[in-house]
């Protein structure tokens, strides 16, 4: 018979349980776009019609390696969420804000 995570969860010590969430904070923190698509409860058909294209669209976009900053914060935005982008240096990070405004003629606007 399976388990209950939360009953196996109540059995872990404090210092277990405190780990185990520091470690799903940190491997949520760096997923590929298709798992935080998924992590967000969503499908591509989903996406796709937020962003007003095709299924394949969204697939395509989820493969690549490069694209635009406008194609990645319109998808971003589709799931409920802001792209900021930071530039980390061993003396600070410096929030880039020049691409803030990149995609206000058409927000649905997918590039890509």
């Amino acid at each position: 018979m399976a388990k209950k995570f939360n009953d196996l969860r109540k059995r872990m010590s404090p210092a277990a349980q405190a780990k185990a969430s520091s470690l799903a904070r940190a491997l949520t923190e760096q997923l590929p776009l298709y798992e935080l698509r998924q992590a967000r409860d969503l499908s591509q058909e989903q996406l796709a019609a937020v962003l007003h294209i095709k299924q394949a669209s969204v697939s395509k976009l989820e493969r690549r390696t490069d694209m635009y900053i406008s194609t990645l914060r319109s998808y971003i935005k589709a799931m409920g969420g802001e792209l900021d982008i930071i530039a980390k240096f061993p003396d600070g990070a410096v929030h880039i804000n020049q691409f803030e405004n990149i995609d206000e003629e058409d927000p649905r606007r997918v590039v890509g």
